[in-house]
């Protein structure tokens, strides 16, 4: 298996991990809420297992300030655990997983201001044997779902690739709405999940498709003729595309409000606000109205429609963008401009509820710095970049902003880098050019400490040298620049932190 396969396998992981729908006995129409919820429960084990050796995760997305988190608790001797975490709308599905069986994931419903208890009962081969759960959902959509969903992404259809990168825009674009139908008919034929069910992992589906193989044109004719073409080298020239490529966006009804609890909603957001062909501007100071104005003639004909909430929920993602990914605060004229337009409403309650986390990451950032050795040969790049460290501890860290585990790492992280910045480490970042120039210089804003744009080959090298075989993947030397440990996946704030702490 190729590290682009690996790459992509493990992407699709952190999407079966992370994805969210709001399903019980009967689907409700999410609202806008800034509200918190907690899931308390107990894991009953039928061997002797440590019971407080055990750790419960869960995933949350959040549709309005445009992120998603993950919290961590551990289970106590009793097999008891408790996780409080904010919610953006009065009623969200989160992933839910155990350390028991952490490849197993459950769709645990929340309630805005409510509790969901959950207990779940393993078997000696750690399977899952009961789940009882209040308030009460179906259990085929909390037990199957994730394996449903994971059937239609893994789907290949028994033919050769078809070449595309010659063809017209207009004819990849039915090209990927056919793939998306005769996937999703997989899902259709499923007869254990209840049909609301099936109509929301359908969506968000579409959503993660699109964004994923649809949005950015060149990059997918590239990767259909290296799919299709004996030169793998070459680059051939492709159509070009204008705004009018994106009227696809039409099919979507994005004023539908079931998309506020579809996973892939904030990275939808995300490749609108930050696609370079629609060319929608970063909001700024400017007032929202004015703002709205100008994406709405840009957008209007595209999505098929000029007024909804799909455009409020836009302008959230818009600040949310600034928020998350260059930890930015708000400034004194985004707070007036955001009072003014939404009052004391539910957006403004969670942009500001965000803002005030971001204070607080804001106090320990460290400013990005930028490091140019591109011309350095391949085999030095660890030492040149060791070099500038001497004395210190070194964790480096290998990425990509197309790379979901990898940010989702990153955010987790902060917390431990905040207890960490007075210590004698330093937190090194690297990429290459698969990551685009302009977003991830964007990105790191909000990352700080050091980074290094490699070249491909300097890229290859290091995944080869170090034996990686996809990302996120770690680096981590001791104070004389000896290399002490190498990994890939994140496993956690507190086993890095450990490692580290170990060094220092």
């Amino acid at each position: 298996m190729n590290k682009i396969v690996r790459i992509n396998l493990f992407c699709m992981f952190s999407f079966l991990f992370f994805i969210e729908q709001s399903v019980g006995q009967s689907l409700n129409i999410p609202g806008i809420k800034a509200g918190t919820a907690k899931i308390t429960g107990r894991l009953i084990m039928s061997n002797d297992s440590n019971k407080d050796s055990n750790f419960v995760d869960i995933a949350v997305s959040y549709p309005i300030s445009g992120e998603r988190a993950k919290y961590k608790t551990r289970v106590d001797e009793s097999g008891e655990f408790s996780i409080d975490t904010d919610v953006e709308t009065d009623i969200s599905l989160v992933g839910l997983n155990t350390s028991l069986n952490p490849e197993k994931v459950l769709y645990v419903k929340l309630i805005s201001g409510g509790v969901t208890h959950i207990e779940i009962a393993y078997n000696s081969s750690f399977d899952i044997e009961n789940i009882d759960v209040r308030p009460a959902m179906n259990k085929n959509d909390m037990s199957l779902g994730v394996e449903a969903i994971g059937k239609v992404i893994e789907h290949r259809p028994n033919r050769l690739p078809k070449p595309l990168y010659d063809k017209s825009p207009d004819e990849f674009l039915n090209h990927a709405k056919f793939v998306v139908s005769e996937r999703l008919a997989i899902l259709n034929h499923d007869t254990l999940l209840s049909k609301e069910f099936k109509v929301m992992l359908s969506k968000d589906f579409h959503l993660f498709m699109y964004v994923g193989h649809v949005f950015d044109y060149e990059g997918a004719m590239m990767l259909n003729y290296r799919n299709t073409n004996a030169d793998k080298d070459k680059k051939p020239d492709f159509h070009k595309i204008d705004r009018s490529y994106y009227r696809f966006l039409k099919d979507f009804n994005l004023n539908d409000p079931e998309y506020l609890l579809c996973f892939a909603l904030p990275e939808f957001q995300k490749g609108i606000l930050q696609n370079e062909i629609l060319g929608i501007p970063v909001i700024g100071d400017s007032d929202i109205p004015t703002w709205l104005a100008g994406v709405k003639v840009v957008l209007s004909d595209l999505v098929g429609f000029d007024k909804g909430p799909y455009y409020d929920i836009l302008a959230a993602n818009a600040y949310g963008r600034q928020l998350n990914e260059e930890v930015r605060p708000l400034s004194e004229k985004q707070k007036k401009n955001i009072e003014n337009y939404w009052g004391k409403g539910e957006i403004a309650k969670i942009l500001f509820r965000k803002n005030q986390k971001v204070i607080e990451l804001n106090k320990f950032k460290s400013p990005a710095v930028v490091n140019d050795i591109s011309t350095v040969s391949n085999d030095k790049i660890i030492e040149t970049i060791l070099s500038k460290h001497k004395g210190k501890v070194v964790f480096i860290d290998l990425w990509a902003t197309w790379c979901a585990p990898c940010l989702d790492a990153m955010q987790q992280f902060r917390s431990v880098k905040n207890e960490l910045s007075n210590q004698d480490i330093a937190f090194v970042y690297l990429t290459n050019g698969s990551s685009p120039r302009k977003l991830w210089e964007e990105k790191i804003k909000g990352i700080g400490d050091e980074h290094y744009y490699l070249t491909n080959p300097q890229w290859e090298y290091i995944m080869n040298h170090f034996e990686l075989e996809y990302i996120p993947s770690y680096l981590l030397y001791d104070t004389k620049g000896v290399l002490i440990n190498k990994f890939s996946a994140f496993p956690g704030n507190e086993q890095v932190k450990d490692m580290i702490k170990g060094l220092l």
